[in-house]
């Protein structure tokens, strides 16, 4: 499926988990948690650091999520990603986007690669910002910018749809 079949679908999802939330609400992580909050998303701030995030009340991880999530934006380390995605495969959440701008971002080879990953649709760059409308300027043109420096995929693996 196209990058934009997958934002489309894991958009559509009304429960997401922000993995990577700060109690600082200029951090990416804060934004998009805005921004789909705005779009009419049900969010849920997981940092086992904080107890509120924007007003939410923050988890420590996914699992105590009551009635669990659909879908899941990852704001971690590269070296924490691993993690995010093996708990996202544990509880059967089957999409998951690992966040990149222009740096590394939250992707990482270990979580594409994990055993069970091939369950999971996961988008490996990019922001759901990107796609979520209405879109501002400054997402577009970094989504133009890391699809032709090759920074997010064309095409995405979908599995477990």
């Amino acid at each position: 499926m196209t990058l934009q079949e997958a934002a489309r679908d894991f958009l559509a999802q009304k429960r997401i988990a922000i993995v990577g939330a700060s109690r600082d609400s200029r951090a990416p992580a804060n934004f998009v948690l805005r921004k789909l909050r705005v779009a009419g998303h049900e969010m849920f701030p997981v940092n086992p650091r904080a107890l509120n995030v924007e007003g939410l009340q923050c988890h420590p991880d996914l699992r105590s999520i009551s009635d669990g999530v659909d879908a899941v934006v990852a704001f971690t380390p590269p070296q924490a990603t691993a993690g995010v995605v093996k708990e996202c495969i544990a509880l059967g959440i089957t999409r998951v986007w690992l966040h990149r701008s222009l740096g590394a971002g939250s992707v990482s080879t270990e979580a594409l690669n994990l055993d069970g990953a091939e369950s999971v649709t996961l988008i490996a760059g990019g922001c759901p910002a990107m796609f979520c409308a209405p879109v501002d300027v400054g997402h577009r043109c970094l989504c133009w910018v890391l699809t032709i420096t090759g920074k997010i995929p064309r095409e995405v693996a979908a599995a477990g749809i």
